[in-house]
């Protein structure tokens, strides 16, 4: 099962005491303070891993602490500084407060780290209050605490082009048809209930990643079927490819569907609802009455939105529709992807 939402707690790791120590030894009646001080609390550092999938290791162990830092000694020994503790998380992990929601960080790349809980700093020893005027200080500081947080963290799939349509739309069997991926594929609604990435080769060094999300239905938005819990995982995609089933079985109008997906990715997000699409009509390989297609066709030119037909089971019009996606990924990677790198202050 994926997990793509987890609540956590970090606690950054205790400062040490420092010392209160005189030195004591042969020959040497004054020998005076030598408390060492503390050491320094451990950090907790989120980084991204792209051999994560999931939030999974999240699901139980819900408390990350790092290392605190041991007490000073006599002898001016200072103590030793607590570990760091590194909480890998997979690419595309969005850090939230969970108080205001309040995004904290958002880590795409491999690699990416964040802070997400200093360690605490270590206390002085009396060896750092001793002065001409008191030079047999007994004084000494106690570690600062670790910062503590209470985190959301969701993850938003990184794809480049997202799946999107009514359950049984045929998603799961296209994304099968064109990569080495292998979800679930059966013949009742909501088969898929997590998202599935596949990776997409057209030769010549041309390729891209897919993910299949699973199937919306009208007022999803509201809560109803799956919702819109998984509609985060195309906030990231460049293209969106809207399968609409032009079969008669399923007994409803491919025009409204089409509308009434899109009106839900509206309610949910305009950047969402404002990405380039593209319209599949799926499994014309049932031989679909031409009126159906031809009113989808038509709906799709007078709005200038790219339309092909396909079937994942013969593979009739997959090429095509591949070799429109390729040109509009590599475009919309070219205009967006450098400034927001360069803008994360994240990293």
């Amino acid at each position: 099962m994926l997990v793509d939402q987890a609540r956590i707690v970090v606690r950054g790791g205790a400062g040490g005491n420092g010392c209160v120590s005189f030195r004591r030894e042969k020959y040497v009646p004054r020998g005076g303070p030598d408390g060492g001080p503390g050491g320094d609390g451990g950090d907790v550092w989120l980084v991204a891993d792209r051999s994560l999938k999931g939030l999974n290791a999240f699901r139980f162990n819900r408390v990350w602490e790092a290392d605190r830092g041991r007490h000073g000694q006599g002898s001016n020994c200072a103590g030793r500084d607590g570990d760091d503790l590194v909480v890998r998380v997979p690419p595309g992990t969005v850090v939230l407060a969970t108080d205001d929601q309040r995004l904290l960080a958002d880590l795409v790349h491999e690699g990416d780290r964040y802070l997400a809980a200093a360690g605490g700093k270590g206390g002085r020893g009396n060896t750092s209050f001793a002065t001409s005027t008191h030079q047999a200080p007994r004084e000494s500081e106690p570690g600062v605490p670790g910062e503590e947080r209470a985190l959301l963290l969701e993850l938003k799939t990184i794809a480049d082009v997202g799946l999107i349509g009514y359950p049984n739309a045929g998603k799961s069997t296209l994304i099968a048809r064109i990569s080495a991926a292998r979800p679930r594929i059966a013949d009742y609604p909501f088969t898929t209930l997590e998202p599935h990435l596949g990776v997409v080769d057209l030769g010549q060094y041309r390729g891209f990643v897919v993910a299949d999300i699973p199937g919306l239905i009208e007022g999803a938005h509201a809560g109803h079927g799956l919702g819109i819990k998984f509609l985060r995982h195309v906030e990231r995609t460049r293209v969106l490819v809207h399968l609409v089933d032009v079969s008669e079985m399923t007994g409803r109008d491919p025009v409204r569907d089409l509308e009434v997906i899109n009106g839900e990715l509206r309610a949910f997000s305009a950047a969402l609802a404002d990405k380039p699409q593209v319209v599949a009509a799926t499994k014309i390989d049932t031989r679909p009455a031409p009126g159906r297609l031809r009113a989808l066709h038509d709906h799709c030119a007078a709005r200038g939105v790219p339309f092909h037909a396909i079937s994942s089971v013969s593979g009739e019009g997959i090429r095509d529709l591949l070799e429109t996606l390729w040109p509009m990924v590599r475009d919309a990677e070219e205009g967006a992807d450098a400034p927001a790198k360069e803008d994360t202050p994240f990293t």
